[in-house]
């Protein structure tokens, strides 16, 4: 079945602020990189910013699904999947068009913490952060809460990390220090 019009716009609008950027992308360009009209844009989504919480929410819906179900296919065990997840992050660090994470970049550029794009991002970062204490609280950590922040630490100091060092390294560094962390919180 074929997508609808709104659907590819909002799809390939993703691509172009994921690689390019929120301020730095114009309705103008959007036109041209989209081939969607000015009007149908508008008909669609009365402002840019209501265009980028429709990316950002499909971004969301991606990124969690592939890496949830990633982590699930490279470990069996809630424990083995709290360390898998940096085995996923350098897979995806290793992509073409890798350029970071989406949802820090919108933080960055909207800082404004009751702005709804800034609160979209963040409330991304607290889904994938009751997904890791979920995980370490099913394998038994002492303090499932705080093991969960420190792996979603780790993860996303990986991520700024490999964006601005341009390499996959920091996912196997973050690994071994999520490791550490883990052995500690299980330790008992």
């Amino acid at each position: 079945m074929r997508p609808n019009k709104r659907d590819e716009l909002v799809s390939k609008a993703l691509d172009v602020f994921y690689r390019d950027g929120f301020h730095a992308t114009g309705m103008d360009r959007l036109v041209v990189e989209t081939g969607v009209s000015k009007t149908s844009m508008y008909k669609h989504f009365r402002t840019k910013e209501e265009l980028i919480l429709a990316a950002l929410r499909l971004r969301d819906e991606r990124f969690r699904n592939w890496f949830c179900r990633r982590v699930e296919e490279l470990a069996e065990t809630p424990a083995g999947r709290l360390i898998a997840g940096f085995d996923a992050l350098a897979e995806w660090f290793e992509e073409g068009k890798y350029r970071g994470c989406m949802f820090i970049k919108a933080g960055a550029e909207f800082q404004d913490a009751d702005h709804p794009i800034h609160v979209q991002a963040a409330e991304h970062k607290r889904m994938l952060l009751e997904y890791l204490t979920g995980l370490a609280r099913q394998a038994g950590a002492k303090d499932p809460e705080q093991l969960g922040s420190q792996m979603l630490l780790l993860k996303e100091g990986a991520i700024v990390t490999s964006v601005l060092l341009g390499s996959g390294t920091p996912a196997q560094d973050a690994k071994a220090a999520a490791q550490v962390l883990l052995d500690a919180a299980l330790a008992g």
